[in-house]
């Protein structure tokens, strides 16, 4: 029978030594991060660990987005922690760190977003998480002088651009980190990049994420460029609510599996609405 963790616990900040433990509390979640993904986070982030005399017993994360914006995340305390207000405690420890900043983050659960509530986060909207290794893809319908091609190293720019608009936000660094360990596409109109998909590991299989794309039709020509390729493959996709990919998913084999609240404490990054993001990194970084 598990016990409860009576030591008093303490924070302290994150390191790479604490990765491992930090794995085995998303595990007993049923999250699929492995640790190489944990280390991904760290590496583009920063956090605190809380530690009793039995190690670490939770965490919270945080990933910076300019001057005026970050995401957190990863926010995870064990069961057998009774001493009361420990995650809160971690969300101070990074929320002080944050400042002035815009802060996002994705809710798990109802008793999560009570808690950011009372934070001061307040909801922007629901994504939904689509995954499966079953699915069958037609060939995408492009329009006139449309195609999806290889990402290259002269894209660069153009990611960056359609980035910060389908965001709101600087999200330069996070590209730099995530193209070269992944995969990549570029939709071009009339030559002209007007959005991306990125394939890479993680968890289970594969995310494809971040798609951005000008229009719904867009974001399903680079998404259909992954599954067609990679047919019986393990594949998860996060995706705004109002996306209008969910159908569309659920019809060539990739069921909605679950669903996260979005949250802001403070006003929401503005974003160009002539290009979205259609997928995310994942559910932490946006």
């Amino acid at each position: 029978m598990a016990t409860s963790i009576e030591a008093m616990v303490r924070l302290r900040a994150m390191t790479v030594d604490d990765l491992r433990a930090a794995q085995s509390l998303s595990n007993a979640k049923k999250w699929p991060h492995r640790v190489e993904d944990w280390d991904m986070l760290l590496s583009l982030g920063f956090g605190y660990v809380a530690e009793s005399e039995d190690g670490i017993v939770g965490t919270a994360m945080a990933w910076l987005y300019g001057a005026d914006a970050a995401t957190l995340g990863m926010v995870i305390v064990s069961p057998q922690v009774s001493e009361p207000g420990v995650d809160q405690r971690l969300m101070d420890a990074v929320l002080n760190d944050l400042g002035g900043r815009t802060v996002l983050l994705s809710a798990p659960g109802d008793t999560a977003e009570q808690l950011f509530a009372a934070m001061g986060f307040a909801p922007i909207g629901a994504v939904f998480q689509h995954q499966g290794a079953a699915f069958s893809v037609p060939i995408a319908a492009l329009l006139p002088e449309e195609r999806v091609r290889p990402l290259g190293a002269k894209d660069m720019p153009a990611l960056y651009d359609l980035s910060r608009r389908a965001s709101g936000m600087d999200r330069d660094a996070l590209l730099d980190a995530l193209v070269p360990g992944a995969q990549g596409v570029v939709l071009t109109r009339g030559n002209d990049p007007v959005g991306f998909s990125l394939f890479r590991r993680f968890g289970r299989g594969h995310v494809i994420g971040p798609t951005v794309a000008p229009d719904v039709g867009g974001a399903k020509a680079l998404i259909s460029h992954w599954l067609g390729s990679q047919a019986g493959s393990f594949c998860r996709l996060d995706i705004p609510e109002d996306s209008g990919l969910g159908e569309w998913l659920e019809e060539l084999g990739l069921p909605r599996v679950g669903q996260v609240m979005r949250m802001a404490r403070g006003r929401p990054p503005q974003a160009d609405a002539s290009v979205r993001t259609f997928t995310l990194t994942t559910q932490a970084l946006g």
